[in-house]
């Protein structure tokens, strides 16, 4: 299956209600055909991998077709200049994070892409930073505890960021960090309570929101080794 034939495929799997819902769940973007996760998913699987069909229906720039590309690309040839075009040119969070997790976290340059994009300026290439520190903390079994200690440093100093795709970020991989073992949840609590004292609502509300989280499983861990 060809580009042209994967774009037909996709024009007459277009979903308009779809389209017009995923705007209340902050999807933005253009050419946008409302096409669900699992059908693309499902289609990826008949396409198998494929680095040079992933570039073209990157640069078809349909909104579904960036997310199929991050599916069907082969992270083993994936450019380090590849990747940081893709990741200034991404205008939705659905995208931002697909492309995250299906693509960039099997890369060879993960680590060094979430601390670099965690920098940038453009609201989602920098969600990209936190994202990719997010799915890593997930994907990556045998990393050890150090690989993301930087990551909670970049945590704390980014936390009054107030754009709201930001943030969400920002907090979804300061939990992720700490869900990984006792030893980083006690880190990423560390973290939090710094950035608590911010006077910033975000901050507040990034380190409130994962504090909640990450103290009531310390407490469930707690009561299990008592019963043990």
């Amino acid at each position: 299956m060809d580009e042209k034939g994967i774009i037909e495929r996709l024009e007459t799997l277009a979903n308009p209600t779809n389209a017009e819902g995923m705007k209340h769940f902050g999807i933005q973007g253009k050419n946008i055909l409302g096409i669900s996760v699992p059908i693309l998913r499902k289609l990826s699987k008949e396409i198998c991998t494929n680095h040079l069909l992933a570039l073209k229906l990157w640069d078809a720039g349909i909104h579904e077709s960036r997310i199929l590309a991050t599916m069907v690309d082969d992270p083993l040839e994936t450019t380090e200049r590849q990747l940081d075009m893709w990741a200034k040119e991404l205008d939705s969070w659905d995208i931002c994070d697909h492309f995250c997790g299906n693509l960039v976290d099997k890369t060879p340059y993960a680590y060094e892409k979430a601390i670099q994009w965690s920098y940038q300026g453009l609201e989602f290439t920098k969600r990209a930073g936190f994202s990719l520190m997010a799915v890593l903390a997930v994907h990556d079994k045998k990393a050890k505890d150090e690989k993301f200690y930087p990551f909670l440093d970049r945590i704390r100093d980014e936390a009054e960021d107030s754009r709201n795709f930001v943030k969400k970020a920002v907090n979804w991989a300061l939990r992720q960090i700490g869900k990984r073992n006792q030893c980083l949840r006690i880190k990423a609590i560390q973290t939090a309570e710094k950035i608590l004292k911010s006077p910033s609502k975000t901050s507040h509300w990034i380190a409130s929101d994962a504090l909640r989280e990450l103290k009531n499983e310390t407490k469930i861990e707690l009561m299990n080794s008592k019963l043990l």
